[in-house]
């Protein structure tokens, strides 16, 4: 998707060697327009797989998994990371480091909205060491649930998150790949 290349390229700030910010566009303001542009492209790029539920991690990864999940014409369901007082105490847990925030949190899933029926499309923002990724990917296999792929926006491919998932046999796939932010630029994987 070159516009979101351009618009990684104007509006992503390369903090470290290891962390894109990028909060104009993912993270902390959303750009409507590019985001169902994004959630056109994850649709094509699964129409074939019969999906019937797309899946995200709370919080990041709702916009663009929304848009998928309206493109595909099925529910979104995102796991929490904060158990409320409503939480369905039978729901499907996991617990996982998150590299940004520097803290474990538990991920979960309420049964009620994932089943052994379900075909699941994972739809994240961001993969990196793949942690929150793996967590999710567990809940999704403890439902019964088939995960038919894993979409992503932003692929560090000088991470080894998106590598390990490919290496379990999910089929993974990312709208932009980013090479290296050495020396704060950002080279994209061709």
């Amino acid at each position: 998707m070159e516009i979101l290349k351009k618009r990684i390229l104007e509006e992503g700030i390369v903090v470290s060697d290891q962390v894109l910010k990028l909060d104009g566009l993912l993270n902390h303001q959303v750009d409507p327009e590019l985001t169902m542009e994004m959630g056109r492209e994850f649709a094509k790029l699964f129409a074939e797989q019969g999906v019937t539920r797309v899946v995200t991690v709370e919080s990041s990864g709702i916009a663009v998994a929304f848009a998928t999940a309206y493109e595909l014409k099925v529910p979104l369901v995102f796991a929490r990371r904060k158990k409320t007082l409503l939480a369905d105490p039978d729901a499907l847990c996991e617990r996982v480091p998150s590299f940004t925030k520097g803290i474990v949190t538990d991920i979960m899933i309420s049964r009620q909205f994932i089943s052994p029926e379900d075909k699941i499309l994972f739809i994240d923002d961001i993969i990196a060491n793949g942690d929150a990724a793996r967590g999710l990917i567990k809940i999704i296999h403890r439902s019964g649930a088939e995960l038919v792929g894993l979409g992503v926006v932003v692929e560090k491919c000088f991470e080894a998150g998106a590598r390990t998932i490919r290496e379990q046999g999910v089929r993974l796939e990312s709208l932009i790949k980013i090479k290296s932010l050495a020396g704060g630029r950002i080279e994209f994987e061709q």
